[in-house]
């Protein structure tokens, strides 16, 4: 897949070195910091996947760069914030720099669910122009980590610190039903 979709090793490298920062790295203090480790564990994966659904087209590849990282953030961070206990408790482990986290409130929970939502906003620009064969997957991950980010955005912050928040199945099944069917009738 690397050699037959041309996938740049700068990719892979970043990806590698955001990893290794999971090995001895526990708490993301600046903006810097938190943005080069979103940017080699969630967009360099979005660009990865993106050189695989646009088959070597460069020119597609490149309108649609800046859409595919914002998903892959996107993702990143709703995992950051549903895994706030997990990862917080288990690891001591922080990624969002600029709050604090044992004292979690709505306006910090509010100031990271609003930088999701223009991550999604400027994602879900590239899902509508992706090529039809790759849409379906792509646009059911968005609407599943959607729907999960405007659950933990109606839950207390108390509850995200204690308990891990997730979507029901049967709410999972829902979106991907719903997603097949837009995509089928090309209403994405």
């Amino acid at each position: 897949t690397y050699h037959r979709y041309n996938i740049p090793y700068e990719l892979v490298e970043a990806f590698l070195k955001s990893m290794r920062m999971d090995l001895y790295k526990s708490v993301y203090r600046t903006e810097q910091e938190y943005r080069d480790y979103i940017y080699g564990s969630a967009d360099v994966v979005g660009l990865m996947c993106l050189k695989v659904f646009v088959k070597g087209d460069e020119r597609k590849y490149e309108a649609l760069k800046e859409s595919a990282m914002a998903l892959g953030s996107a993702f990143q961070k709703v995992n950051f914030l549903r895994d706030l206990k997990a990862d917080f408790e288990g690891l001591n482990r922080s990624y969002f720099p600029n709050t604090n986290l044992m004292e979690l409130d709505e306006k910090s929970k509010n100031r990271i669910v609003n930088e999701i939502k223009a991550d999604f906003k400027l994602g879900y620009s590239g899902i509508i122009r992706l090529p039809n064969d790759a849409k379906f997957g792509v646009y059911t991950a968005y609407k599943y980590y959607h729907k999960l980010l405007n659950k933990l955005q109606n839950t207390p912050p108390l509850e995200i610190k204690t308990a891990r928040i997730r979507v029901p199945d049967y709410q999972k099944f829902g979106v991907l039903a719903r997603s097949y069917v837009k995509c089928k009738l090309n209403m994405v």
